[in-house]
């Protein structure tokens, strides 16, 4: 139903996005062809996550936020996309592992943030003091605890994106493809 537009076909507003995408990455991803559609989506999405790159989150904390986000939405191309980031970073195969299935992880500090991140989301932002201060005692601030609404702000906008336009895997990110049952690769 949604279209995989190019630079040429995209609405004006998304062409330079495209083109731009496709001189850093080669190709286009389907997602962003997809999303291309709504030019202030496609923008907004990559300003956001501009702006989620340079929280005060390291950038293992950023990717155990998304990957929470990703598998409570089921988004199985930033599930993906992001387990291929998390082994560009070296993470360990068990903190992806575990990631994928939405399994505690062994690290207290992110898995504070993993399950942080799943109550600010399902309630939406309604978590009690309590909940915010065991988030703190990990050794975040009040600053962070904010900076994770604006991670599961950009990436629901993505997933729920992704979701809608039943955006397929590109074939770059093929050996990290991602189902409810699915393992992370092996490395």
């Amino acid at each position: 139903m949604f279209v995989d537009h190019t630079a040429e076909t995209a609405p004006p507003a998304a062409r330079r996005i495209l083109t731009s995408t496709e001189s850093r990455l080669g190709y286009v991803p389907v997602a962003m062809a997809r999303m291309a559609e709504a030019p202030q989506l496609l923008d907004g999405f990559l300003k956001l996550s501009g702006m989620f790159e340079t929280t005060s989150l390291d950038p293992l904390a950023r990717e155990t936020l998304i990957m929470t986000i990703a598998r409570r939405n089921g988004c199985h191309v930033c599930m993906a996309m992001h387990t291929a980031r998390l082994t560009e970073l070296s993470a360990p195969p068990g903190l992806i592992g575990a990631l994928r299935a939405g399994d505690p992880l062994d690290d207290d500090r992110l898995e504070a943030l993993r399950r942080f991140t799943l109550d600010v989301a399902d309630a939406a932002g309604g978590v009690d003091e309590d909940r915010v201060a065991e988030f703190l005692s990990h050794g975040y601030t009040r600053q962070q605890a904010l900076e994770v609404v604006l991670g599961i702000g950009t990436y629901t906008l993505s997933t729920v994106a992704n979701r809608l336009t039943d955006a397929p895997l590109d074939e770059p990110l093929a050996e990290f493809a991602w189902s409810e049952v699915s393992p992370a690769p092996a490395r």
